[in-house]
Order: C-alpha cells, then structure tokens, then sequence
C-alpha cells in the first residue's frame, strides 16, 4: 500500500521590510503552508502576498496564529483566561480568513504556533479552548496537530478533523512533546540526519525520541521550519528521501 504524507512549513513570517526565512524556496518543496496571522509574525501584505505566492505553486493554506508576542516571535509562554484565549485565536483566523478569500484560496487547515502550540500540547483543556475557537469561525477546519499530545486529544474529543503532525528538525522527549529549544540537541542541524530520521519515523508510524524510545503515533503531516539555517536545504533532503522511498506527498486536502 503507498504511504501519503503531507510536508508542512511556518512562513509568511517576515514582517514589513524584515525578511524571515526562504518562503519561495520552500513553496517548491512543501504541500502544505502555515501562514503567520499577524501575531506572532506577519502583516497583512505579507499574508496577501504569501497566500498569492502558494496560490501559484498550488500549496494549501491554512492559518498560523500564535501569542500577541512580535518580540518574543511567539515562543513565550503567556498565560490568558480562556475567553481571551479564544477571542485571540479567533481574531487571527477570521483575519487569515479574509486575506485567503481575497486571493480566492480556501483556508485549508489551521496549526498554532509556538509557545502556544507547545502549552497546548501539554494541556486539553487549553487546546480544546483554541481549537473550538477556531471552529467557530470554520466550522469544518482541519486541525494540524502534534502527534500523540493533547492536542491530538482534544481534536478527537471535539470530533473535529485533524491530521497528526511530527517534526523533522525538532528533537522528542519520550512522552511525544518537543525537547524545549533550551535544551542541547533539541533542533537538528544535518540535512541528512533529518531525512534519514524522517524515512524511519514515517516508516514505522511513531515518533523516535532523543533516548531512542518510540512512540506509535499516527504520521499525517511533516513540519519543516523555515526558519531555521539550512531549511531549504533540509526540506529539499527531506522530500528527496521520501521519493525515493516511493512515498507521496500531497496535501490532506489532495
């Protein structure tokens, strides 16, 4: 039976003449694209023009909403009552929203960001809280989720569609989170590693943490970070590795 599997990357993440990452580059490569909304990173031209630009390449989108936090790119904790929390989340989607139907582009899917995404993971009840958030706005979105967390827990336990997401340059902990970036290790540099890690992890179905301890998880999605140095370098060893291993990589959505 084919494997399908799904490659996602962060962009549209620059913001007004501060460039982030390759975007175009990696359009060449990915079938999914996550697009900051504004928060975290972004502004509305460069949404416009990033939706316009996986328009082209015939990339699906989906929004990419994080903390209030330009500064701290998203990555630090803020802790917020849920009703802000939800109104946050909602904000960003109905933004993204309006900018995919400007460029006539459907809002594919939606995947937090960050500190939120990770806080999440750990907590249901939060996930749930921004995920339902979400659905409100589209009542059919596909949730990206990190495999095997509570982000997978909640989805399912609002009966929403998710596709299971693992990371190819981010190192686990063997309960299925992310090594914290503060720790050594926690994000993989070497093209070849992350490919040849990649191939094992879609392989087998589960994820391989630092200790070498798997985890079953289901593997819908992989997530390869533009910004980090070498990215394009990486997604392409990475898309080259599953070919060559007869995998396909298309959207969810394909």
């Amino acid at each position: 039976m084919t494997i399908t599997v799904d490659l996602n990357a962060d962009m549209g993440e620059s913001f007004g003449p501060w460039v982030m990452g390759n975007d175009a580059a990696l359009l060449e490569v990915i079938s999914s694209a996550n697009v900051a909304c504004g928060k975290h990173a972004g502004d509305p031209l460069v949404m416009a023009k990033t939706i316009a630009a996986a328009k082209v390449k015939g990339v699906a989108v989906g929004a990419h909403p994080g903390f209030d936090d330009l500064q701290g790119f998203g990555r630090r904790d803020v802790h917020l009552p849920s009703d802000e929390l939800a109104a946050l989340v909602q904000y960003q989607v109905g933004a993204f929203a309006a900018m995919a139907a400007g460029q006539g582009v459907p809002v594919a899917h939606l995947k937090l960001h960050g500190a939120m995404a990770n806080m999440a993971a750990r907590d249901q009840a939060m996930a749930e809280v921004c995920y339902r958030a979400a659905l409100q706005v589209i009542p059919d979105l596909r949730l990206f989720v990190i495999a095997g967390t509570a982000q997978q827990r909640a989805a399912a336990a609002l009966g929403a569609t998710y596709s299971a997401e693992i990371f190819a340059d981010r190192a686990y902990q063997d309960d299925a989170t992310l090594v914290p970036r503060s720790r050594p290790g926690a994000v993989l540099h070497d093209p070849e590693e992350v490919a040849q890690r990649v191939l094992a992890m879609v392989q087998a179905g589960c994820v391989i943490a630092q200790s070498g301890a798997r985890v079953n998880v289901p593997v819908d999605t992989i997530c390869l970070h533009g910004d980090t140095p070498g990215a394009v370098q990486m997604a392409k060893a990475v898309r080259q590795k599953l070919s060559d291993a007869k995998i396909l990589i298309c959207s969810p959505q394909n």
